[in-house]
């Protein structure tokens, strides 16, 4: 079961959060942002009444930068039923430790554009015209 607030206020907290970015969440968010394998990332996003740190929607892969906290009190249980939430719901979440970013951010960059390359559609979309997609050897002699 989601929290209970409403959906301007978890806007508004995810405008606050976008602002109060922790160290690990800025130095991923510096490399999300570059659209890596052409995949636009959003950060500090509304799905339903929580936020989450990032997220890819052509992936539907939810990324959560995990601190000390997330191992503490509550936090696990409140995880895990968030995380259960949206799985439920077709979003795929990937976790990852704050300590992981620190230490080797271009090993947690290749986890995940696998994880994202993995959930991503095998076909391409026949342009708008209906024509094949360009680069197929469909129609060639």
């Amino acid at each position: 079961m989601p929290p209970r607030r409403d959906k301007n206020e978890v806007v508004l907290k995810a405008r606050a959060l976008r602002r109060d970015m922790t160290l690990p969440e800025g130095l991923l968010w510096r490399e999300l942002r570059k659209r890596p394998n052409g995949l636009k990332f959003r950060r500090q996003h509304p799905i339903g009444l929580y936020i989450v740190d990032f997220y890819c929607p052509a992936a539907r892969l939810v990324i959560e930068v995990d601190g000390e906290a997330h191992g503490f009190g509550d936090q696990p249980g409140h995880d895990a039923r968030r995380d259960d939430w949206m799985f439920r719901r077709g979003f795929e979440i990937m976790r990852i430790p704050a300590k992981d970013l620190l230490q080797d951010l271009s090993a947690v960059l290749d986890q995940i554009q696998w994880r994202t390359m993995e959930r991503l559609p095998l076909h391409h979309h026949a342009a708008r015209d209906g024509s094949p997609p360009h680069g197929g050897a469909m129609g060639r002699n």
